[in-house]
C-alpha cells in the first residue's frame, strides 16, 4: 500500500530496505517520504530483506558508517558519493573511571569524534541519502542544537540547500555551528516541542514542498542511523553485545534503534544471542520517561523542560512508549539526574578519562554513577556508556567550575608562594 502524497522516488536503490512498516499495526507501505500510518497513526520504520552478511565483509569496508551499508536503507555505492562519512568513533576502555566507581569493565562510546562532534552526523548521513532518492533540494529539521549543525554541514557537503529551525535560547556554540556551514538558521520563540510542531505544519505548506525534514518526513530513514552505534559497539567489543548499556533519552529514537541494531546482529548470526540490559538516562529537569517508569505507567505525561541538558530537552518524546517497553523487556531502568549531578559527571569523566562530554554525556555518566552508588547496577557486568557530543558545545554548563587555579606574577617566588598555600 503506497501513500501517494509525493512524486515517485528519483531512484529505487534503498539497498536491502523493501518497505515502510507501522510499528503499531504492521501495515506496510511503499518506501516514500512518509512517517505515520494512515490506518492507526502509528510511526513507520524501515523493513528489510537482508541477504547474507559476514563479519569479514563488514571489516573490509571503510572506517565509517558505510561499512554497514548492507544493513541500511542506502545504495551500494553510497561511500563513493560526497558525504561526511561519520562513524567508527572510539570505544574507550575507561579503566580509571571504572576503578573510581567500582566497576569491573567499562567502556565509553565517544561520539564526539564525528564530523560535527555529535552522534547526529550518523542519522543525518542516512537522511541525506533518502533526500537524494526522493529528489528533495532542501534539507531541514527541528533541532535542540546538535542536529542543526549536522544538517547544515551534511547539506553543504552534498550540495543541497538547508533551512533548520531551533529554539531561540540555545547555547551560543550550537547556534554558531548551525549557521557557519551556510543555509538558513531560524530561531523560534518557544520550546523544542513547539519548534517540532511548526515543522510539521510547514511540511503541508507550499513553502515546504521538495523539503526533506530529516526528523519528520524522512524520520524512518534518519532514525536507522542510530543502529550504527549498536553495530560499532558490538564489532569493537570483538563481535559481542555488552551486558549493560546506558543511553541518553531525548526523543527516545536512539535507544530504540540501538536495541533494533542488536536484534539484527543476533538474527544475522553476527553476534551470540545473550541477555543485555538497556538503561535510559534523562535530566531531572526533563524526565517524563523516568517519571513514567518509576510509576509503572506505559505512557508519559509531557513536561516543560528546565535543564542545562538542552540536547535532551524534549518534553514529549515521540518514542517514549517504545523506550519503556525495551527497558522493561531487558530488565533495565530509566533514571534521571539533577543539573548539579550532570556537571559533577562531566568533570568526573574529564578528570578520569580525558573525555570532555557535553551535558548529554554528563547525564549518562551521572546516571551510571547514581545507579552504582545505589546498588542498582551490576558492577561485574560489562558496561558501555554513550557520550553523544563534545563538551565544547556546552561550555556554559561547567564555566563556573573551570577557572585558573591561581593568577600570579611571572616569578618563581610568586609560584612558590602559591604552591605553599
Amino acid at each position: 500500500m503506497a501513500l501517494a502524497t509525493h512524486d515517485k522516488p528519483a531512484t529505487t536503490d534503498f539497498g536491502a530496505a523493501v518497505a515502510l512498516s507501522c510499528r503499531e499495526c504492521g501495515t506496510r507501505y511503499d518506501l516514500g517520504p512518509d512517517f505515520a500510518c494512515i490506518e492507526c497513526f502509528g510511526p513507520l520504520e524501515v523493513a528489510y530483506e537482508f541477504g547474507p552478511v559476514t563479519r569479514e565483509e563488514i571489516a573490509a569496508g571503510p572506517a565509517n558508517v558505510w561499512r554497514y551499508r548492507a544493513l541500511l536503507p542506502v545504495p551500494a555505492d553510497v561511500a563513493d558519493k560526497p558525504n561526511l562519512a561519520p562513524g567508527w568513533t572510539k570505544l574507550v576502555q575507561a579503566d580509571r573511571l571504572a576503578a573510581e566507581l567500582g566497576l569491573r569493565s567499562l567502556h565509553i562510546k565517544d561520539d564526539s569524534g564525528n564530523p560535527t562532534h555529535s552522534f547526529k552526523d550518523r542519522v543525518v548521513a542516512i537522511a541525506v541519502e533518502a533526500a537524494r532518492n526522493f529528489g528533495f533540494h532542501t534539507l531541514s529539521c527541528s533541532s535542540t542544537g546538535n542536529l542543526a549543525g549536522a544538517v547544515t554541514a551534511a547539506a553543504a557537503r552534498a550540495g543541497l540547500d538547508a533551512c533548520v529551525f531551533i529554539p531561540a535560547d540555545l547555547e551560543q556554540a550550537k547556534v554558531v555551528m548551525g549557521s557557519v556551514y551556510g543555509g538558513r538558521l531560524v530561531g523560534i520563540e518557544g520550546t523544542y516541542d513547539e519548534v517540532n510542531r511548526f515543522c510539521s505544519e510547514l511540511i503541508g505548506d507550499p513553502l515546504g514542498d521538495k523539503w526533506g525534514f530529516v526528523n519528520v518526513n524522512l524520520r524512518p530513514y534518519y532514525a536507522e542511523g542510530s543502529k550504527t552505534l549498536a553495530y560499532e559497539i558490538a564489532e569493537q567489543l570483538g563481535w559481542r553485545l555488552p551486558e549493560q548499556i546506558v543511553i541518553p533519552i531525548a526523543s527516545g529514537s536512539q535507544l530504540t534503534k540501538i536495541d533494533k541494531g542488536f536484534a539484527e546482529l543476533i538474527k544475522l548470526g553476527l553476534v551470540e544471542d545473550r541477555p543485555y540490559k538497556v538503561i535510559g538516562a534523562q535530566a531531572a529537569g526533563c524526565a517524563p520517561v523516568a517519571t513514567a517508569f518509576r510509576a509503572g505507567h506505559d505512557v508519559i505525561k509531557p513536561v516543560k523542560p528546565n535543564t542545562i541538558a538542552k540536547s535532551l530537552a524534549i518534553g514529549n518524546p515521540a518514542d517514549a512508549p517504545y523506550v519503556l517497553d525495551i527497558v522493561r523487556r531487558t530488565g533495565g531502568v530509566v533514571e534521571d539526574v539533577t543539573d548539579d549531578e550532570i556537571v559533577d559527571a562531566i568533570r568526573l569523566l574529564a578528570r578520569t578519562e580525558g573525555i570532555f562530554a557535553e551535558t548529554a554525556g554528563g547525564v549518562t555518566v551521572g546516571v551510571l554513577t547514581k545507579l552504582v552508588r545505589e546498588g542498582r547496577l551490576d558492577p561485574e557486568a560489562e558496561t558501555v556508556v554513550l557520550n553523544t557530543g563534545d563538551g565544547l558545545k556546552t561550555l556554559d554548563a561547567v564555566a563556573d567550575h573551570a577557572r585558573p587555579s591561581a593568577v600570579i606574577r611571572p616569578s618563581l617566588d610568586a609560584f612558590r608562594a602559591t604552591v605553599a598555600e
